[in-house]
């Protein structure tokens, strides 16, 4: 862990030592040649584990998932909205960098970087930087850390606000400390609207985007509307596990009953940290994110990835963003849910690799 530096600039995090070992067969591959994992990552159980990360993350079965969860760790991100304040930001960083302008990975509502399970080490096997990052809110950073700037005795007002604002000052606060350079940003249904918004507010930082399954036409939450008591009430829910398991259903097609159980506990397992209701509720009474005025507004060239069998968001929805984006071309994946880059890594791969290259894909 990094130890925290405040009023100047942090030092660039040096990549882990590495082991060889083959690629997976289920993930595919980009490139012929072995695949680099970390040695030794994490340091708070046997099985290599990072110790921030809920005990229960030993039961799940997802190979993919595991390896990715082990490279996991925390960066201190500095804030300047409090005093003293830095959060301890979670995200999966690359063994190398490179001279080419790396690639950012941003995740849906209510996930983390554990949904790029399968397409990160495609990505890296392409030759490409890759950084996955959990948005401010979403994930396993450590919001917990405010409990003691803070002696007021809510709980909520403990934590770092979680709206659609400070959201994009974290996520370029961690941009300006250790990336530095502009990127190619990714970001899958609602991490669109995360992308969309940040690349608005600051086009030096981003070179390119990818937007997959976008979720932009929405106008804010109504959970903003609720009173408080109704609100923790309603986001109670999203962790329960009979909505996560349909809400697999839905993303996911033709996938076995085990699969869904166990991506059902990848996916909620952020959900078990002790801020995770309090930094949702944050978020979803602020209003959410509501981009439609600013897609016009995006000077980057854009990549809009579309799954045609994507239950949630409708092709009519994705082709209209294709025709109001100024610079943007539009690929269809054929047997890919809502998020491809867990049930079609190799195709999702691919496209990101051959954009970020050369606008080629």
């Amino acid at each position: 862990m990094i130890p925290l530096v405040f009023g100047s600039s942090l030092p660039t995090p040096t990549p882990p030592e590495a082991v060889v070992t083959p690629a997976t067969k289920k993930c595919g591959s980009l490139v012929t040649g072995p695949r680099i994992f970390p040695n030794g990552c994490g340091s708070g159980s046997g099985n290599g584990f990072p110790p921030f990360l809920p005990k229960e993350v030993e039961k799940i079965k997802d190979p993919f998932a595991r390896n990715l969860a082990q490279r996991m760790e925390r960066l201190p991100v500095q804030m300047g909205l409090y005093d003293q304040s830095c959060i301890m930001s979670s995200c999966v960083k690359p063994l190398v960098q490179t001279k080419n302008n790396p690639v950012v990975l941003l995740h849906c509502f209510d996930s983390s970087c554990l949904e790029w399970r399968c397409t990160y080490p495609l990505l890296e096997e392409a030759g490409l930087e890759t950084w996955a990052i959990d948005v401010l809110g979403c994930g396993f950073s450590n919001l917990g850390s405010f409990t003691q700037l803070n002696h007021s005795s809510s709980v909520l007002e403990k934590l770092p606000p979680c709206n659609p604002e400070t959201k994009r000052h974290h996520l370029y606060q961690f941009w300006k400390s250790y990336i530095r350079r502009p990127m190619i940003l990714v970001g899958p249904s609602l991490g669109a609207s995360v992308a969309i918004d940040f690349a608005v507010s600051y086009p030096f930082a981003v070179e390119k985007l990818v937007l997959i399954n976008a979720s932009v036409y929405s106008e804010g939450s109504k959970l903003a509307e609720l009173p408080r008591v109704l609100a923790y009430a309603g986001v109670s829910l999203l962790r329960s596990i009979p909505l996560r398991l349909y809400a697999n259903k839905l993303a996911f097609n033709d996938i076995s009953l085990a699969t869904t159980f166990d991506w059902t506990n990848v996916g909620r397992l952020h959900c078990l940290l002790p801020w995770w209701k309090d930094a949702t509720v944050s978020f979803m009474s602020s209003g959410g994110y509501n981009v439609v005025a600013q897609i016009k507004q995006v000077k980057q060239k854009a990549l809009v990835i579309c799954s045609e069998e994507d239950r949630i968001i409708s092709y009519k929805e994705t082709l209209r963003l294709r025709c109001e984006l100024p610079s943007a071309i539009m690929r269809l994946i054929p047997d890919g849910g809502h998020l491809p880059h867990v049930d079609n890594p190799t195709s999702v791969a691919k496209l990101i690799a051959g954009f970020a290259r050369n606008d080629r894909c």
